[in-house]
Parts: C-alpha cells; sequence; structure tokens
C-alpha cells in the first residue's frame, strides 16, 4: 500500500476538514506509519505504542472539535494497517506498568521488557523520552540529568542516541512551534472580534 493509497483511506474514512495546523502533523503522522507498517522487521512493541498514543495526544491538543479526535486517530492507524484500539491498550497498560517509578527502575524494566530486536523508529524513540520525562525523578524538569539519563537509556537499548537526541529536539520544537500558532491564532481572533466590535 502505497502513501497515496494511505491517504485516500484515510479521507475515506475522516470525511472532515482539518485545520492547517494540524494538518500537516496528521500528513506526517501517517507517511511515518505506512513507511513503518513496510518494514519487515517492524514490530508494533509497547515502546511504539506509547509514542503514537502520547504524541497524538499532545500534538493534537486544542484541535477543534475535540469529539473527532478519536476518529482521527482510529482512521490513521486503520489506513495505514494498525489497529488503533490495540495500540491503545498496549500503551495504557504499559504506561500503568511504568508509572510512579524512579529513572533507574524504569531502566531495568525496559531491559527486561525490551527484546534484543527493537526497531528503531522515532515513533520508539518518542516512546521511550515520553517514559523517562513523566518518571518521579525528572516530573519538576531536570534537563542536564534527564538528557543524561535519555542517553544512557539508548544506549543500554542499542539504540542510536544521536538519532534519539535529533527525534527529541525535533519533537519539543514541534510542540513550542504549535503553542506559539494557537497563541497568535488567538491573538488575531481577539483582534477580528474586537474590529467587529467596533463597527
Amino acid at each position: 500500500m502505497t502513501v497515496s493509497d494511505s491517504k485516500k483511506l484515510f479521507y475515506e474514512q475522516f470525511p472532515y476538514v482539518i485545520q492547517g495546523l494540524y494538518k500537516r502533523i496528521v500528513d506526517e503522522m501517517l507517511v511515518e506509519l505506512n513507511l513503518l507498517n513496510h518494514q519487515n522487521e517492524f514490530t508494533q512493541d509497547y515502546l511504539f505504542c506509547i509514542g503514537l498514543t502520547e504524541t497524538f495526544k499532545e500534538l493534537m491538543k486544542g484541535y477543534n472539535p475535540e469529539k473527532h479526535l478519536d476518529l482521527l486517530f482510529d482512521s490513521l492507524c486503520s489506513s495505514t494497517n494498525f489497529k488503533a484500539s490495540e495500540i491503545k491498550e498496549i500503551s495504557q497498560k504499559s504506561q500503568e506498568e511504568f508509572k510512579d517509578k524512579s529513572s533507574k527502575d524504569i531502566l531495568n524494566l525496559l531491559k527486561e521488557k525490551s527484546n534484543s530486536k527493537l526497531y528503531p523508529s522515532r515513533i520508539l524513540n518518542l516512546g521511550v523520552y515520553i517514559l523517562i520525562s513523566n518518571t518521579q525523578d525528572f516530573k519538576g524538569g531536570n534537563e542536564p540529568e534527564m538528557n543524561k539519563t535519555i542517553s544512557d537509556i539508548f544506549d543500554n537499548l542499542r539504540l542510536s542516541t544521536n538519532k534519539a537526541e535529533k527525534d527529541i529536539g525535533i519533537y519539543k520544537s514541534s510542540i513550542s512551534k504549535m503553542e506559539q500558532a494557537k497563541e497568535l491564532i488567538e491573538e488575531l481572533r481577539i483582534k477580528e472580534k474586537k474590529k467587529d466590535q467596533k463597527q
């Protein structure tokens, strides 16, 4: 199935207009999921599931109407041969398992749970990052310490630290760009409203 097949399927299942700000994110996710689906070594493990559900939640914050988000996620998954309900369930269970643990405990649990054949992807890297950033140690946001721990964990999982750092950096900057864009849109909306009231 090509990317354009996936897109066609997606828009058949999700027949609504997606606001410009979010359209790019949806397109990027579609392309990425389609590519992963074609990799023979790729397996849908729990880190991938966490990465997908949580980055979707984070990047789609503020999407209107909110009630469309479930259908949007389902359509994204099914149009690229993934099962949304399965992914959500694995993500939820796994996050429960890692909840309120220290980064050391998380590292041990990751080693225990991860098979030697983790297929490296941006979504998986972000899954690891999200688990770490939610740990007790880093909830306050000790950035340098957290970055060191993340590097150690990627080393231990035999995944590329450089690629992970790059993926995490891009993800963080996407979130802050989204925030800025939303603020700008809101400012313009208020200005327009004031202008209308004056007329």
